[in-house]
């Protein structure tokens, strides 16, 4: 798997591969995009918060995604938990922030929280990803044991 450039993304971004909604152009990277916090979040020292993505990201068959998180936050003392954008995946993402530091941590709506870097597969997938947080909207709790 290759890491897509920032030309290779916005030539995703154009033929619907990848769609990033609302497309904000300065959150383009050269590897990457940086997705933004969808409402104003504290996180209080040694908790962790869930915090959706302002955007909603859909990828075709051919593209996965991994999160990482920004270096300023990390350099604060946030760290991250985060699970593999799947091939036809599409919603807003919910990640898991944990303030590790002993100080308040306040990030604004419309911040810049993580990173998110695609990746072509070698072949298209045979099917999309269909599971329980396809079409997300906002923060989704664990539906781990409600089947």
């Amino acid at each position: 798997m290759t890491v897509l450039s920032d030309t290779e993304i916005l030539k995703h971004l154009n033929n619907g591969e990848v769609k990033l909604e609302p497309f904000e152009p300065s959150c383009l990277n050269p590897a990457g995009y940086d997705l933004r916090c969808s409402k104003t979040v504290i996180l209080k020292p040694k908790h962790y918060e869930l915090v959706a993505t302002l955007e909603t990201v859909e990828l075709g068959l051919n593209i996965t995604a991994y999160l990482h998180i920004r270096s300023s936050l990390a350099r604060e003392g946030v760290i991250g938990s985060f699970a593999v954008v799947d091939p036809g995946f599409r919603g807003q993402l919910t990640l898991n922030l944990h303030n590790v530091s002993e100080k308040e941590i306040t990030l604004e709506k419309g911040e810049r929280i993580v990173q998110i870097a695609f990746h072509n597969l070698g072949s298209v997938a045979q099917k999309g990803y269909s599971g329980s947080y396809q079409n997300s909207k906002g923060i989704v709790s664990s539906k781990r044991n409600k089947q």
